[in-house]
């Protein structure tokens, strides 16, 4: 637990200036970020088969590609330019041909590299782009599924009795989902009306937020089965006591995502 909470604070040490800087500084962060999570992406995939070298270079220069190009509008419509979509595609799926035996790369890597990319390259790119509109919008967005993910932890800790999906994750609870759902939406909520928009309809802005925390839930146990299916505990041990990169922005990177849907709205 000292370690944990050590690291912890190290990390934030770090995140918050980050943060409240913004400009350039932060989206070289993310940009650094993006990469240490496309390697435990990687580095999971290998248990079970070694993603050729370069193959693996393509993949780190497309995280780049993915976040310069949609990094740069600063409105709030969220586009993907389509010449990235098909170099991406072509560039992933064409040496398929080229390397004749499936032990060494086939259609399944393929496709997990190219869904992977994508996945962790639109998310990131909206972090950016989240934090170059509104800081208090990011924080806003990081709040939920922080609150929601601590507070579940002490409720099912203190009155968990039935396992969430066991055969995923035994230790979360039903009863600690819905705790850290309502802590959430109400941190959550609270926060918007205050430093956001007061404005903001409260109906609306409920909905916003059970949808996110319970989305981010859901996005924790999505890396959860990634790791399971390779067996692996933790992505990485770069944060001790906590795990890696993905293992902290699991939920993080589904609530960006599910933001998308009100993105011109909220």
């Amino acid at each position: 637990m000292k370690t944990r909470i050590i690291s912890a604070i190290i990390a934030l040490a770090i995140i918050i200036p980050l943060i409240l800087t913004g400009g350039l500084i932060f989206n070289l962060g993310v940009y650094v970020i993006s990469i240490l999570a496309l390697k435990e992406f990687l580095d999971v995939k290998s248990t079970k088969k070694q993603i050729p070298i370069f193959i693996q270079l393509i993949a780190y220069i497309f995280i780049t590609i993915l976040i310069a190009f949609n990094s740069k509008d600063l409105s709030n419509v969220f586009t993907l330019d389509y010449r990235v979509l098909s170099a991406l595609f072509m560039s992933f799926l064409i040496p398929t041909v080229f390397y004749h035996e499936q032990s060494k790369y086939s259609i399944n890597d393929a496709f997990y590299l190219i869904g992977g990319l994508l996945f962790l390259g639109i998310s990131m790119s909206l972090l950016i782009l989240v934090r170059s509109i509104d800081l208090n919008l990011l924080i806003f967005l990081l709040i939920i599924p922080m609150v929601t993910d601590i507070f579940a932890y002490i409720t099912g800790m203190l009155i968990g009795k039935h396992q969430l999906l066991k055969e995923i994750s035994p230790k979360k609870t039903v009863e600690g989902m819905i705790g850290g759902t309502i802590m959430g939406v109400f941190v959550g909520a609270m926060f918007y009306h205050t430093l956001v928009d007061p404005l903001f309809p409260k109906i609306e802005l409920l909905a916003i937020c059970t949808f996110l925390s319970v989305l981010g839930q859901y996005g924790d146990l999505v890396f959860s089965a990634i790791k399971r299916y390779f067996g692996k505990k933790d992505f990485s041990n770069l944060i001790p006591g906590h795990g890696g990169i993905l293992d902290r922005l699991d939920s993080i990177i589904f609530v960006l995502l599910g933001f998308m849907f009100f993105i011109t709205i909220i």
